[in-house]
Order: C-alpha cells, then sequence, then structure tokens
C-alpha cells in the first residue's frame, strides 16, 4: 500500500515538473526572438547569451528588470507582467539549456 502511493505520488510531482518546464518553454519563446532560439545565439552583439547562465543571476535580473532597478526599456515591458513563479520557472529553464557560455567558478579567484 505505501509502496504504491509512493509511486503515485512520483508521478504526480514528476508530470507536473514535466508540466511546468513545458509552461517555462512555451514563456520563454518569447524571449528567443531576441535571444535566439537556443539561448545562445543573440539577434546582436549587444543581446547576451542566456543558456547555462546561473538561474539566481537571471532571476534576479528579470526581477530588477520587473522593479526598474534595472534599466532597459524592452526588458522592463517583457519582465513587468511576468510573476515571481514565472521568473523562477524561466530562470531555471533557460539556466539549464546547453550553453556555449563558459562559467569560472569565483573561488579561482578568491583566494
Amino acid at each position: 500500500m505505501k509502496a504504491s502511493l509512493l509511486i503515485a505520488l512520483l508521478a504526480v510531482v514528476s508530470a507536473s515538473a514535466h508540466a511546468g518546464a513545458g509552461a517555462a518553454a512555451q514563456k520563454a519563446e518569447v524571449c528567443a526572438a531576441c535571444h535566439g532560439a537556443d539561448f545562445n545565439t543573440p539577434i546582436s552583439a549587444d543581446i547576451p547569451r542566456l543558456a547555462g547562465q546561473y538561474p539566481d543571476y537571471l532571476a534576479r535580473a528579470l526581477t530588477d528588470y520587473k522593479s526598474g532597478a534595472r534599466k532597459n526599456a524592452l526588458m522592463n515591458g517583457q519582465a513587468e507582467g511576468l510573476s515571481a513563479q514565472d521568473i523562477t520557472e524561466l530562470s531555471a529553464y533557460i539556466g539549464a539549456l546547453p550553453s556555449s557560455l563558459i562559467v569560472i567558478p569565483l573561488h579561482r579567484f578568491i583566494r
């Protein structure tokens, strides 16, 4: 009985996580217009590559665009309609994408 309950619970959690990723991918489509379909090939050199970036960094940037603490006319407008959950999901989704970014751990610079 406990095993079947655990299996059912895991199935529900897995399905909702999968649905969340699908929803995030759908919400990210508008972002891909400038940042590139793979989030590695933006439409111009002044637009950052986002795939593989730290999700907490992406979430902070989106939160700052939403609040106006970070200024960019296009990004402020895009972020204003995002909920906190949207920001969390988008950041996790984009951060998990395959990346051409090279991330150097900070501990290499701190002694």
